[in-house]
């Protein structure tokens, strides 16, 4: 163990399955460099546990860099551990004290369920996606590049929307548990592109019905979500989705 190596202790929620109960159980970890990742401290922390005999912590990753939204972990009570723009395993230990408590719990909604320890099911959201995350285009060949124009703001929105990861940090963050930024993210990506017209309107009426019907709370302008958004995503799509949504129902009126 380095001297300049951590001693930390857990707090970290264990649940064998989605029908038992869970609780809080407590680990020291110790020689953790102040240069791991969080998801490495964790590693860590496991590798001890499984010497011991003891379950190793479940929790979801893949690609560690940022890109995929699987971390995720609600640390110290706040989604991702609260660094602006910061996924958990962007997260290092250099950003706690030595001798530090730290809290580690799974996203907590209604349409997140538990399913072990940290890993929670987020299929609600794959299936807001299947509702109408997808675009019409003709087959035969791929046009030119520069063949349909985009405006560089609609581009620059439309990027800025699409930066979403689906980690759920927004769900997770919000005292309702709303899924709006989340979805709002996936209709204004695809709201300032050529592609996304022709299903504009259907679009955005099958996503907020399904977020819906999936048990998501409903947003009263909070901005949590944003604020834990790791991808900055502002909460102006939210807006955007809701003129989409007043002008879909109007038109199938």
């Amino acid at each position: 163990m380095s001297k300049h190596d951590m001693r930390i202790t857990l707090r970290v929620w264990r649940q064998k399955s989605s029908s038992l109960p869970g609780k809080m159980e407590s680990y020291a970890a110790e020689g953790i460099s102040p240069d791991m990742s969080f998801l490495e401290m964790l590693d860590k922390v496991n590798e001890d546990l499984v010497v011991r005999g003891v379950e190793p912590i479940a929790f979801d990753h893949d690609c560690r860099e940022g890109i995929c939204g699987a971390c995720s972990l609600m640390i110290n009570g706040l989604p991702h551990g609260g660094e602006k723009g910061t996924t958990s395993c962007q997260l290092h230990m250099r950003s706690f004290k030595d001798g530090a408590m730290i809290t580690i719990e799974p996203w907590r909604a209604k349409a997140f369920p538990v399913l072990r320890d940290l890993v929670v099911d987020r299929s609600s959201f794959d299936r807001v996606i299947e509702a109408g995350g997808f675009i019409s285009v003709n087959t035969g060949a791929a046009p030119d590049a520069h063949a349909v124009l985009v405006p560089k703001k609609d581009s620059e929105s439309a990027f800025d929307a699409a930066a979403c990861i689906g980690c759920g940090a927004c769900v997770a963050a919000c005292p309702n548990g709303s899924a709006m930024l989340f979805v709002a993210a996936k209709v204004s990506h695809l709201r300032h592109l050529p592609q996304g017209q022709p299903e504009r309107w259907e679009r955005v009426r099958k996503m907020v019905e399904t977020m819906d019907a999936e048990g998501f709370g409903a947003c009263s302008n909070h901005y949590e979500c944003e604020a834990a958004c790791p991808k900055e995503i502002s909460v102006r799509v939210i807006a955007e989705m809701n003129q989409d949504f007043i002008k879909a129902s109007v038109r199938d009126v």
